[in-house]
């Protein structure tokens, strides 16, 4: 199970690659938990989102806000229900220019096959700023 959940997780950052969302919208369950850990009013893709339609939002937030100039996701480890990935982006605001990089940590919670919960741990404190600038 664990090596299937890796390579759902890798087909997802693949697909965030390609700006494929449907993709990644088939691999999350209907009542899934997206939370990018942070203020909303700090970052426009910071909070709570719950379903299917509030992801998509955010993945239009995210198009809408950012220039990724890279997205590494760089080690996985799988432990029962749960895929942990750490990885690295740099980012360039639409608004304002500003730059943006840090490590980040994502947490897939597995249920059925499929994401029931998205947790996502960055230095929030930097986009703060940069959006702010």
């Amino acid at each position: 199970m664990s090596n299937a959940n890796v390579a759902t997780i890798q087909s997802m950052y693949a697909a965030f690659g390609r700006g494929d969302v449907a993709t990644i919208m088939a691999a999350v369950t209907p009542d899934i938990d997206w939370h990018c850990v942070g203020r909303p009013s700090d970052f426009p893709t910071f909070g709570l989102r719950k379903g299917p339609k509030e992801v998509g939002e955010f993945f239009k937030i995210v198009a809408e806000h950012n220039n990724f100039t890279e997205f590494s996701p760089r080690e996985f480890y799988a432990d029962g229900d749960k895929v942990i990935v750490l990885g690295f982006y740099a980012i360039t605001l639409k608004k304002n220019g500003k730059a943006i990089a840090s490590d980040w940590c994502h947490v897939f919670t597995f249920r059925d096959g499929k994401v029931a919960k998205f947790q996502e741990f960055l230095d929030t404190a930097a986009a703060a700023e940069a959006f702010r600038g």
